[in-house]
């Protein structure tokens, strides 16, 4: 899978869980900002789990600023875990539509690839398990 067909995968999502060491995608890379941009304004359902870095604060910055967020939207679709020794180590992965039609991908933390793992459907559906079993942990609440 590439990266533009990643975007149109997203662009037909209307729930995004993304798991990402530096929030790259969303705040640097032009195509993805502006799909994020258009999503939330169609009301996409939006979840980030991101580690507690100074990359990460200095780019929740920039996210506020670009999709206009307040505080208080950061809070509740962002869950912050404490920075580890295997972020260098981490891919984006996203989760599309965790509720029904599960899809799952990973990217570079960056894009210096046009390339995309799309994983099998039951990676996907465990994958999401995940996200959703850490989420609840920390934020009491389903994603």
């Amino acid at each position: 899978m590439t990266l533009k067909q990643l975007i149109k995968l997203e662009d037909k999502s209307n729930e995004v869980w993304v798991v990402s060491p530096t929030l790259h995608y969303d705040t640097e890379n032009k195509d993805f900002s502006e799909l994020v941009s258009v999503n939330l304004g169609e009301k996409t359902k939006y979840r980030y789990i991101v580690p507690a870095t100074t990359t990460v604060s200095k780019n929740l910055k920039v996210y506020k600023e670009i999709y206009k967020v307040s505080d208080e939207e950061i809070k509740a679709n962002f869950l912050i875990l404490p920075e580890s020794e295997f972020n260098p180590f981490i891919t984006e992965s996203a989760i599309y539509n965790a509720s029904s039609d599960c899809i799952a991908c990973a990217a570079p933390a960056t894009d210096d690839s046009n390339e995309v793992i799309k994983f099998n459907s039951n990676t996907s559906k465990r994958m999401a398990r995940h996200f959703k079993a850490l989420w609840r942990k920390y934020k009491l609440t389903n994603p």
